[in-house]
């Protein structure tokens, strides 16, 4: 006799099975709790599973690592970028920081022109430096303007400051500068303090020129300034040229010797002022626009 074959099979009960658990888990605690076996136990299986679970963290730590490696890429181009970007602002900073001072320095020229053309009948050129030697004992710079835009010889040339040079060469479309510390360069001054005549010269040495031949009783002090006296109709008056830096008066010696230091300079700037010749008379006496505060 066939009997119907058994789909389902039919064990204990939820609530037999939940007991079975109970009281395994109260027996786990206590062994745990009286025995300590089972620490060891799992310390032994630890051991034995620690090389698949190694295994098995592998894709998730190569996944991991590949992520870490792009990340670096991407962070080393985007430093690449803001480095090369700090690169660019910092030289357009530079540009824009040069191009500040190269305007301020401009428009103290125009204030000097001004002031020039206004007490004097002197006209100004300006001119860019062109060349400034590297030969210290060289004393000349060479200009952008020449004879073909109207400068001629023996015409001053200024800056914002004061005196500079002279135009001692001239060409078609350039001019050469002899500076005031050249030792064949004498420009008339005056103290403006009390109006003494004299004549400065240069050295040869940089930011130093000479007062020659003023008796030991001059009344000249240190920090006077020195401008133009107009004699000799090359230079208008009272453009500053230098200040009284150190006196040496020596008992034996029936002249005092004067260092004095030049007000303007070409190493400070890259424009200076071209200044037509004019014929001294007693009206033409101007001040430039820095006198009044180097005087106090």
């Amino acid at each position: 006799m066939k009997t119907a074959p058994q789909f389902f099979r039919h064990g204990p009960g939820p609530f037999a099975r939940l007991f079975v658990f109970i009281l395994l888990s109260c027996l786990l605690i206590a062994e745990d709790l009286r025995f300590r076996y089972f620490p060891e136990l799992r310390q032994t299986i630890g051991i034995v599973i620690f090389p698949l679970q190694k295994v098995a963290y592998l894709p998730t730590n190569i996944y991991d690592q590949i992520e870490e490696l792009f990340a670096s890429l991407y962070l080393l181009e985007e430093n690449i970028k803001l480095r090369q970007q700090y690169l660019e602002d910092r030289e357009q900073l530079l540009t824009l920081h040069t191009l500040q001072t190269e305007n301020e320095h401009l428009r103290q020229l125009l204030g000097a022109v001004q002031y020039i053309e206004t007490n004097t009948e002197a006209k100004a050129v300006l001119a860019d430096i062109l060349y400034t030697p590297r030969d210290p004992f060289n004393h000349k710079i060479t200009l952008n303007k020449g004879h073909y835009h109207g400068v001629q010889l023996g015409q001053p040339v200024i800056d914002d400051k004061g005196i500079i040079g002279q135009i001692t060469q001239l060409y078609p479309w350039s001019a050469e500068v002899t500076l005031l510390i050249d030792k064949n360069h004498s420009v008339p001054v005056q103290v403006l303090r009390n109006s003494l005549r004299s004549v400065v010269t240069g050295t040869g040495k940089k930011d130093e020129l000479e007062l020659r031949y003023l008796s030991v009783s001059t009344d000249i002090q240190q920090g006077d300034m020195l401008v133009t006296s107009g004699i000799g109709g090359v230079y208008p008056t009272g453009i500053p040229v230098a200040i009284v830096q150190r006196i040496e008066r020596d008992p034996v010696d029936d002249f005092v010797q004067i260092i004095s230091k030049p007000i303007a300079g070409v190493d400070r700037n890259r424009q200076v002022l071209v200044l037509s010749l004019v014929q001294p008379s007693p009206s033409n006496s101007i001040e430039m626009p820095e006198i009044e505060s180097q005087k106090n």
